[in-house]
């Protein structure tokens, strides 16, 4: 009898084990963000386009629990982009095969009526929950997908910054705004939660806002973060839910494993692996080619020799540069350039117009006014010597103007010149070289 009854025990244990067991299913959310038309390896030989659709089909080879999802900004950051207002880097990108994408706020550059063409151009259902105008509406059709993955039901959400309109001058939002992420998504989550075995949030949010959904949303059981271009160090969990967010560019593609426990709708275990986009991927064909299609088209413009830089300009180092050639270029005292505009190093060696354009691929204006010491934007006086009685003329750019930022709300520019990237690639021109 006690024989029996260990053997009883010892099946009721195999049977519940087995009976957990087919709870667990897996699923693997492959994701990519800011990828910003980086359509080309950059300087050392990181990225591409067709290198990172090779790195995607490999990941997907067999995978029949995987989701790939595409984190926003996908446009503005190379010439093609720039020239052809961003169009062809969606048309480009239905080749990922993208199955969830959202907008990032850069997808706004050139003007809201774009925007709605790149929901047309058949990248991939396009979600986002709180982009709408003043009655509510929302500006893509959707603001979540659902899809059911290795018998998963996975609702992927879709959101913006709450601040979109720091990031672009009002005319290219017309008449559309973002609400406050968190609360949307709390909201949304919620009325999803009878619908969905898994919720995922694909989100294009400011650093604080990536963590607060994932500590104040407990039905959300995945951020992907996107709009910091540099990754996490290491995913984060909190209560059995996490956080990623990769580096930009297409410099990287990233895959998170996760076993969920169904019945439950909530994640078991977790594994995220970053894949490094470099020469040791061979490009995928299709997408070369269509690829070198549109660089073809640009490269009489921007393929051309401007001067040589002793030297590599980056980040902050390289915001002063522009801001002394705004200055010399304008005749002004000083310059004033946010570093959020510097897209790119300047590398040692011969220049290329492309350099400058990849440095600086927005449409901006220099515009120059006269204002008193005591007027000038706090960080001007931070690095320069002033005194508040004195006139002096300065020359920034038309967006922060737009926007208000870096202490220009309230100032008067009394003239608008040529594109700061003009006035740059003038400059090295006329120096040949800059050290």
């Amino acid at each position: 009898m006690l024989r029996l009854r260990r053997l009883i025990s010892v099946l009721l244990l195999v049977a519940a084990a087995a009976t957990a067991q087919q709870t667990l299913r897996s699923l693997s959310l492959l994701h990519v963000g800011d990828l910003h038309a980086n359509l080309l390896p950059d300087a050392q030989d990181h990225g591409g386009f067709a290198r990172l659709a090779t790195a995607i089909r490999r990941e997907q080879r067999g995978c029949t629990s995987c989701l790939l999802v595409n984190g926003g900004d996908l446009v503005q950051g190379t010439p093609v982009s720039t020239i052809y207002r961003g169009l062809p880097v969606y048309q480009i990108a239905r080749l990922f095969h993208f199955q969830v994408s959202t907008l990032g706020n850069h997808d706004f550059d050139y003007g809201w009526e774009r925007t709605a063409e790149f929901l047309k151009a058949g990248v991939s259902p396009i979600v986002s929950a709180n982009v709408v105008d003043g009655g509510g509406r929302l500006f893509t059709r959707h603001a979540y997908a659902i899809r059911n993955v290795n018998g998963i039901r996975v609702a992927v959400i879709g959101a913006l910054m709450g601040d979109l309109e720091n990031y672009e001058a009002p005319v290219k939002l017309g008449p559309w705004h973002s609400l406050p992420p968190v609360e949307t998504v709390r909201k949304l989550a919620t009325e999803l939660a009878s619908r969905a075995d898994i919720i995922v949030l694909v989100g294009h949010l400011e650093p604080a806002e990536q963590p607060a959904v994932l500590h104040e949303v407990p039905q959300i059981s995945v951020v992907i973060g996107a709009h910091i271009h540099t990754g996490l160090k290491e995913l984060q969990e909190f209560e059995h839910r996490v956080w990623v967010r990769g580096d930009c560019c297409g410099q990287e593609l990233d895959r998170l494993d996760l076993q969920v426990d169904v019945p439950a709708k909530r994640l078991a275990s977790w594994n995220w692996k970053r894949i490094r986009i470099d020469s040791t991927i061979p490009p995928d064909p299709a997408m070369a080619a269509e690829v070198a299609k549109w660089e073809q088209r640009v490269s009489k413009v921007v393929d051309v020799p401007i001067g040589e830089s002793k030297r590599e300009f980056a980040g902050a180092d390289l915001r002063t540069l522009i801001e002394r050639a705004m200055a010399e270029q304008t005749g002004a005292d000083f310059g004033l350039m946010n570093q959020g505009g510097v897209r790119a190093k300047l590398p040692q060696g011969p220049l290329l117009a492309r350099h400058v354009w990849n440095v600086m691929p927005f449409d901006n204006k220099v515009v120059t006014g006269k204002f008193k010491g005591s007027e000038l934007p706090p960080v001007v006086a931070q690095v320069h010597a002033v005194d508040p009685n004195r006139e002096y003329t300065l020359s920034t750019i038309d967006f922060l103007v737009d926007t208000g930022g870096m202490g220009t709300r309230g100032l008067s520019f009394s003239q608008t010149g040529p594109l700061l990237r003009d006035i740059m690639i003038d400059w090295i021109k006329k120096k040949q070289v800059i050290e």
